[in-house]
C-alpha cells in the first residue's frame, strides 16, 4: 500500500504501526493470509484508507484452529499451574498499561472515538479485566457432595477448560471486547482463535504483539483479520472448535447458532439491545438529565446497552427532553484526536447510512427531531446527536436497534409500576435498563420487573470486571465478566469413588 499522510497529532510509533505491513498471528508467528489477499481499513473521520490487513479465509482459519488444538492437547499450556497462567495474563496487562497512550490513539483512529475516552475507559478497563481474570486462575474449583446412595463414597466435581474456543468480537470497543473474550478463556486454561472486526482490526493486531512479548506458548492465542463470511463463518462451523463466543448483532448471532450446530459446540452470545431509561416524577433531574443523555450518546450511541428509549413521566417530560436536547446540541462532534471533541464519527460508511436511514425513517413516519437529525459534516461518518419525540411503538426507530446517537423520548402519565414495566419490556431485547427515582422501593420494584441482564438505578453504563454482563431474550446467551463468565469457558466433571 502506498504511504498516506496520517494525522500529525499521532505518536510516531502509532503512525508507523498503522502503515506497517500487517500480519495475522497464528501458532506464535506473524503471517500473511494464505491467499496473500488484503483488505482496506478506513479512517472514519475522513473516509480514507489508512491501512491494509490480511484477509483470512477458511484455510487460514483451519490453520489457526489446528494450532490451538495442538496447543491445548499437546503443548505446555495445559501443563502450566494456575498461578503460572495467572502471572502470564497479568504480564499482558502490565504491557498493555505501559502502552496505554499508543492503544488509545489506535482506538481513536480505528473506531473514531475521542482519544480522551479511550484513555480513561477503553484501555484502562481492558487492563483491569486482564488483571481481574488473572486472579481467577487459582480460584476455579469444584465442590464435594454428600450423596445418599447406600455405601460410603467420596464425590466431588472438577471444573476443566472447554478446549479450543473461537471468539468473534465487534467494532464498537475493539480492544475492550478482545479483553472481555480473551481474559476468561485464558484464565480457565483454554486456547483461543480470535477473529477481529474487519472495521477495527488495528488494536487487536497490536495486542497480538503484546501476547507474543508476554511469552504465551505457540498456538495458545491466534488472532485473525477477515470478513464475517470468509473467516467468521468457517470459525463458527469448524469441527475442531469446542466453543464459540460472539459479540455483535442479533441477526449475525442467529447465523452463528446455525453454523455451530454441526458438532453441537457450546455457544455464548452477547447481542443487541433497545434499552429503556425510565425517569420517574421524583427523580433528581440534575442527575437524570445528564445521566440519560450519557446513556445514549456515550460512544456515539454505538453501545449494545445504549439507553435508546427514554421514558419520562408527563410532569417532567418537557424538562427532561429539553435538557437532553440541550446537551445533545452542545456536544462537539469532530475528529477523535481533537482534544475539543466530545463525539467522534460513526465507525464506517455502512453504519453512517444505517443510522441516517433510521433517522429519516422516523421523521417520515411523523417523529419530530428536538435536536440533531442530520449528518454533522461533509466528510467522514459524522451524525448529529438526535432526540426524537412524537414517536409511537410501531415505528422502526422505536422497535429496532439503531446503534447510533439517536434516542426516542416517550411520556407516561401515571406511576403504575406494572404498566411501565410492560412498556419497558415491550421489545425483543433484554440487555439493560436504567431507573431514575429517589424512591428506593420504586427503584427496586422496577428492577425486579424489568426483564434485562442489567438494571442501573440512578446511573447508566457503569461497568466493572467483577460484574456479570449479558442479556435476556434476543439479547443473547450467557454472561461476560465477573465470576459468572467462567461458566462459559469450563466443563463440570463429577467424580465418584467408592470407599
Amino acid at each position: 500500500m502506498a504511504t498516506i499522510a496520517l494525522d500529525p497529532r499521532l505518536d510516531r510509533k502509532v503512525s508507523q504501526f498503522i502503515q506497517q505491513d500487517h500480519r495475522m498471528f497464528i501458532d506464535g508467528r506473524f503471517v500473511k493470509a494464505a491467499s496473500d489477499k488484503t483488505f482496506p481499513v478506513y479512517n472514519p473521520a475522513t473516509g480514507e484508507v489508512m491501512a491494509q490487513v490480511p484477509e483470512a479465509e477458511a484455510v487460514d482459519v483451519d490453520r489457526a484452529v489446528r494450532a490451538a488444538r495442538r496447543a491445548f492437547d499437546d503443548g505446555p499450556w495445559p501443563k502450566m499451574t494456575p498461578s503460572q497462567r495467572g502471572r502470564m495474563i497479568w504480564k499482558l496487562a502490565d504491557l498493555l498499561e505501559e502502552r496505554l497512550e499508543e492503544f488509545a490513539e489506535l482506538e481513536s483512529m480505528d473506531n473514531g472515538k475521542p482519544l480522551a475516552i479511550a484513555r480513561v475507559a477503553d484501555v484502562p478497563l481492558a487492563v483491569d479485566l486482564f488483571r481481574y481474570m488473572a486472579g481467577w486462575t487459582t480460584k476455579i474449583m469444584g465442590q464435594t457432595f454428600p450423596i445418599s446412595m447406600p455405601g460410603e463414597y467420596l464425590t466431588y466435581t472438577m471444573r476443566e477448560p472447554v478446549g479450543v474456543v473461537g471468539q468473534i468480537i465487534p467494532w464498537n470497543f475493539p480492544l475492550l471486547m478482545a479483553a472481555w473474550k480473551l481474559g476468561p478463556a485464558l484464565a480457565a486454561g483454554n486456547t483461543v482463535v480470535l477473529k477481529l472486526a474487519e472495521q477495527t482490526p488495528l488494536s487487536g493486531l497490536k495486542l497480538a504483539e503484546l501476547i507474543h512479548e508476554a511469552g504465551f506458548p505457540e498456538g495458545v492465542v491466534n488472532v485473525l483479520t477477515g470478513y464475517g463470511e470468509g473467516a467468521g463463518a468457517p470459525l463458527a462451523a469448524h469441527e475442531m472448535v469446542d466453543k464459540i463466543a460472539f459479540t455483535g448483532s442479533t441477526e449475525v448471532g442467529r447465523l452463528i447458532v446455525k453454523a455451530a450446530a454441526g458438532n453441537l459446540k457450546k455457544v455464548t452470545l452477547e447481542l443487541g439491545g433497545k434499552s429503556p431509561a425510565i425517569v420517574f416524577p421524583d427523580a433528581d433531574l440534575s442527575k437524570a438529565i445528564p445521566g440519560t443523555a450519557s446513556a445514549i450518546f456515550f460512544n456515539h450511541g454505538q453501545c449494545c446497552c445504549a439507553g435508546s428509549r427514554l421514558f419520562a413521566h408527563e410532569s417532567v417530560f418537557d424538562e427532561v427532553v429539553e435538557g437532553v436536547s440541550g446537551i445533545a446540541s452542545k456536544i462537539r462532534v469532530g475528529n477523535g484526536l481533537d482534544p475539543q471533541t466530545d463525539m467522534g464519527p460513526l465507525v464506517s460508511e455502512e453504519q453512517f447510512h444505517k443510522v441516517t436511514g433510521y433517522i429519516d425513517s422516523g421523521l417520515q413516519e411523523g417523529a419530530k427531531a428536538r435536536s440533531g437529525g442530520k449528518k454533522a459534516a461533509d466528510r467522514g461518518y459524522f451524525v448529529q446527536p438526535t432526540v426524537l419525540t412524537d414517536t409511537n411503538p410501531e415505528m422502526k426507530v422505536v422497535r429496532e436497534e439503531i446503534f447510533g446517537p439517536v434516542v426516542c423520548a416517550v411520556s407516561f402519565s401515571d406511576a403504575d409500576i406494572e404498566r411501565i414495566a410492560r412498556e419497558a419490556n415491550d421489545t425483543e431485547y433484554g440487555l439493560a435498563a436504567s431507573v431514575w427515582t429517589k424512591d428506593i422501593s420504586t427503584a427496586n420494584r422496577m428492577a425486579k420487573r424489568i426483564r434485562s441482564g442489567t438494571v442501573w438505578i440512578n446511573c447508566h453504563n457503569v461497568f466493572d470486571a467483577a460484574l456479570p454482563f449479558g442479556g435476556y431474550k434476543q439479547s443473547g446467551w450467557g454472561r461476560e465478566m465477573g465470576a459468572e463468565v467462567l461458566n462459559n469457558y469450563t466443563e463440570v466433571k463429577a467424580v465418584t469413588t467408592a470407599l
